[in-house]
This record gives structure tokens, C-alpha cells and sequence, in this order.
């Protein structure tokens, strides 16, 4: 279990960090059976900030990188960056907006309507 009470899950030899990510997946795979989706991948990694040197020292500063649960291509040939979330920290707020800035690429966090049993696209 993480910090935030989120449990680890194995499906289809995948290890996802929380059981929505897990269920999000499924719901992907669903989606390309249905040819809604035409492919996905899983926790592809975007530099938001390359690494440079300290104007001091020249020691290299580390890129600052985000990574993302899924970025998803629809038939249509749109594409989505996917994050499934219980709980938005402000490190994960930042990173959203130079993901955005950067990429210029919709980022959709998604979180899951217990009530609905439904997937929610949150703001």
C-alpha cells in the first residue's frame, strides 16, 4: 500500500499502482475490442524541464520528467494523456500544467463514481 491507501494489482501480468488504474485498463481494453480505441500505451514517460547545468557549480540539474498512466490513440486518431486519480497532490498539479504547456496535448484525469460505478473525467 502507498502513502495514499492505494493497493497495488496485477492484471494480465501488469502490475498497476491502484486497482482504478487496473480497471481503467480493462476499460481500454473494452474500448479497442469495441474500435473505439486503437491502441494504448502504459506509463510513457514526457520530459517536461531537460536537464541543463547549475549556472553556479555546472553540475547537471535533472530533467524534470511526468509519466502518465496512459496515452491513448482513438480510431479517429486523437490522442489522450490519461492519469487516473483518488486524490490530486500540488506536485501533480504542477506537472499537469507544463505537461499541457509543453505538449499541448489534452490531459484527462479520471476518477471512479462509486454511486454511478462509472468513470468521471475530473477538473
Amino acid at each position: 500500500m502507498n502513502k495514499y491507501g492505494a493497493k497495488k494489482v496485477e492484471i494480465d501480468g501488469h502490475i498497476f499502482d491502484s486497482k482504478l488504474e487496473g480497471r481503467y485498463y480493462k476499460h481500454l481494453l473494452d474500448l479497442m475490442n469495441e474500435g473505439v480505441v486503437e491502441s494504448f500505451e502504459m506509463k510513457k514517460s514526457y520530459t517536461l524541464l531537460d536537464k541543463f547545468p547549475h549556472p553556479k557549480t555546472g553540475k547537471t540539474v535533472r530533467a524534470i520528467k511526468y509519466t502518465p498512466d496512459f496515452e491513448v490513440i482513438y480510431a479517429d486518431g486523437h490522442v489522450e494523456v490519461v492519469d487516473t486519480k483518488g486524490m490530486k497532490t500540488r506536485d501533480f498539479v504542477m506537472r499537469c500544467k507544463m505537461f499541457m504547456f509543453r505538449y499541448q496535448i489534452p490531459l484527462v484525469i479520471i476518477a471512479w463514481d462509486r454511486r454511478t460505478k462509472t468513470f468521471v473525467e475530473v477538473n
